[in-house]
């Protein structure tokens, strides 16, 4: 196992290329178990859950070619299994984006029911719900949903939750949609841009798409997809967490692809704060204000402020002038990053969804320990401002989505480097 050990009190200044969006390339890549020939794919970053969804395609009949970097080529050589099995769901969540495309190809789809999650529950009963309204059969064995279906058949369906609409099942939906018979429209769709750039991938591939961006998306189903040439969107929750690492460590960034109509929510936060960001031809270029001023934000559904930039947010919130208060609307558990924070001398104070951010004039390094992927990146943004040596253990969960995180660090002034234990 590796840590990191952050040095902090560097001022950050150059450039980062930021890379493409996990969380639009594993959708994409389940979508090709939809497609007759061959796919190729651009500007996919090299990602520990990336590798997990090649081993997985890999699993189920998907050849998998790496070409230059970020590039791959995809087929499908054998359809016959349809068994998304435990040991690689349970190390992945966004393994369950392969139930959709198997059901309406292979017409069976035998996906493990995903394990516990760190940040919360997340349920996919959405999902099932939404694969029976297009006429699946559906069945549990041995803790593997199976779904079966010798045709879809499209219809209305409403996919809205608790907390708002479902990303993955949007994605499940939508991909499924594709090679039904006749028009399906999903109500309360999700609206992220990492689904506007799967149904821009579909509809290359010869799907009938549109409404994607917008809470109601309708499919006309059709015979067949064909492989095709797409590009990756860049990674919007990388753009906002380097933009962060800018503001607190007072430095400066162009950030190389960023693209700042993804993060409207975030702009207008962080401005607030005391951020300077603009827009350039080819990214974004930003700078902080000496001091941050307090600010109150909410986490909710595209185009609203991510959840995936809570953690990274707080970090940032500890050392603004006066108290921040930051309320989480899509998981209500995502917190255990506070207790971490507080160890560095932040005083963050958690009352039930919301949590109460008094600003201190320093943070202190100190041995801290990540819980999942976005408290991990929180964690490296409080160890380049703090004084001392901060050490991150369970470096794994970083490389889930930041592709070497600690050399584009490492090439604008961070003093961070990952160690063997």
């Amino acid at each position: 196992m590796e840590h990191f050990e952050i040095n902090g009190g560097s001022r950050l200044k150059g450039t980062v290329k930021i890379d493409g969006a996990k969380n639009a390339a594993l959708p994409i890549l389940a979508a090709t178990i939809l497609c007759e020939g061959e796919t190729i794919l651009h500007n996919v970053p090299d990602l520990q859950d990336v590798r997990q969804m090649i081993t997985l395609l890999n699993r189920l009949g998907i050849t998998c070619e790496r070409r230059e970097e970020g590039g791959l080529r995809l087929r499908a050589e054998d359809e016959m299994n349809c068994h998304a099995e435990y040991e690689l769901v349970s190390r992945m969540r966004a393994s369950v984006c392969v139930m959709g495309p198997l059901l309406a190809k292979r017409k069976r789809s035998q996906v493990s029911m995903p394990g516990g999650c760190a940040i919360g529950d997340r349920p996919i009963n959405l999902h099932i719900q939404g694969l029976r309204s297009l006429g699946a059969d559906f069945d549990l064995a041995g803790g593997d949903i199976v779904l079966r279906a010798k045709k879809l058949k499209g219809t209305e369906l409403f996919l809205g939750g608790a907390f708002g609409s479902t990303v993955t099942g949007t994605a499940n939906v939508l991909m499924a949609a594709t090679l039904a018979e006749g028009r399906t429209v999903i109500e309360s769709a999700a609206c992220e841009p990492e689904i506007t750039d799967l149904a821009e991938f579909l509809n290359k591939c010869g799907a009938q798409i549109t409404g994607h961006g917008t809470p109601r998306i309708t499919i006309d189903g059709v015979d067949s997809l064909q492989g095709v040439e797409h590009t990756v969107i860049p990674d919007r929750i990388e753009t906002g967490t380097f933009i962060i690492a800018a503001a607190i460590t007072n430095g400066e960034l162009h950030l190389e692809n960023g693209r700042l109509e993804h993060l409207i929510a975030v702009v207008d936060r962080l401005r607030h704060l005391g951020l300077n960001i603009e827009r350039y031809e080819k990214g974004v270029q930003v700078s902080s204000a000496r001091r941050l001023e307090p600010i109150e934000l909410t986490t909710q559904p595209y185009p609203g402020f991510p959840t995936d930039l809570q953690a990274q947010t707080m970090a940032l919130l500890c050392l603004a002038d006066g108290n921040s208060v930051v309320t989480e609307k899509i998981f209500p558990d995502r917190f255990m990053h506070v207790a971490e924070l507080n160890r560095m001398g932040a005083h963050i104070r958690k009352e039930g969804p919301t949590v109460i951010i008094e600003g201190v004039k320093k943070l202190i390094g100190a041995p801290v320990m990540a819980s999942d992927l976005r408290a991990s990146a929180a964690l490296i943004l409080a160890g380049l401002i703090a004084k001392g040596q901060t050490r991150l253990h369970r470096a794994y969960h970083i490389d889930r989505g930041y592709q070497r995180i600690e050399e584009k660090l490492t090439a604008v002034g961070a003093d961070i480097r990952r160690v063997q234990d």
